[in-house]
């Protein structure tokens, strides 16, 4: 099992950023990925990006390519999105995921085993 606590959320104005934390514990030594996911209200849980646990590779979900950055502190076990130039449109709950029972995808809410809490993201425009 492994627990994850999300951290780093609040209120920006369009065009700001803010660098969202995930803190790991436990068996974190079996994880393959840890992904990043969002929910705004009224839609369902969406993919924003993900990371190996080793670091070598990122992917992103295409509307956040370019401005958010996932990186992860092995030392520390926490993974971290940056998100630059925020707009209005990416205000929602997001979400911290880890996927420590190998699969074959990485990009759908079914995927991973373990989730954060999840931390608020209001973009104001």
């Amino acid at each position: 099992q492994v627990q994850l606590v999300e951290s780093g959320g609040g209120l920006v104005q369009a065009g700001g950023s803010l660098n969202l934390s995930c803190a790991a514990s436990g068996r974190t030594f079996n994880i393959y990925h840890m992904g990043w996911f969002r929910q705004a209200p009224g839609k369902e849980r969406e993919f924003v990006a993900t990371i190996t646990w080793s670091g070598s590779s990122t992917y992103y979900a295409d509307s956040v390519k370019g401005r958010f950055t996932i990186s992860r502190d092995n030392a520390k076990n926490t993974v971290y999105l940056q998100m630059n130039t925020l707009k209005p449109e990416d205000t929602a709950v997001y979400y911290c995921a880890a996927q420590y029972q190998l699969k074959r995808y990485w990009s759908r809410v079914g995927d991973y085993d373990s989730w954060g809490q999840g931390t608020q993201v209001t973009v104001s425009a």
